[in-house]
């Protein structure tokens, strides 16, 4: 027995309907510009204090989520049980993109040791503002 098809799609309905798949991609962002949001840097350094003021009392990194102004935070000395004894930010911080750069020296106890096991550090923490609230040290810079 011989099924008969009944083929629509033709060369030129075929084409129309590849040009409106690009244009619903292009109008439901999957083909949208890549940039990320810009930082707010007036933000950005408030959260960076507000978290370097939690960890010189004493809280934990992951605390920090259920905050009044909620925030993911990742250092590597933190999560290990280092104490911060002290922390200055020294600059303003430089805008990259979604995230901004900031120096901070921090002045850190090692788990245990107290303040004769002080060492001082100098080193880059990136925070993003939008769509949530980070702050990271940068690995990348010692």
């Amino acid at each position: 027995m011989k099924v008969k098809t009944n083929s629509t799609m033709t060369p030129n309905r075929l084409a129309a309907a590849a040009i409106l798949a690009v244009v619903a991609l292009t109008q439901t962002g999957c083909w949208g510009s890549s940039r990320a949001h810009a930082v707010d840097p007036p933000r950005a350094r408030e959260a960076l204090q507000a978290a370097l003021e939690r960890w010189k009392a004493g809280d934990n990194p992951g605390s920090l989520a259920t905050s009044a102004t909620p925030m993911t935070v990742q250092d590597f000395d933190w999560a290990g049980g280092a104490r911060l004894a002290d922390f200055q930010i020294l600059d303003e911080g430089k805008a990259m993109d979604a995230n901004l750069s900031i120096r901070v020296k921090l002045v850190l106890e090692a788990p245990g040791r107290g303040a004769r096991a002080r060492t001082e550090r100098t080193v880059w923490y990136l925070v993003g503002t939008s769509p949530s609230v980070t702050v990271f040290r940068d690995s990348m810079r010692r």
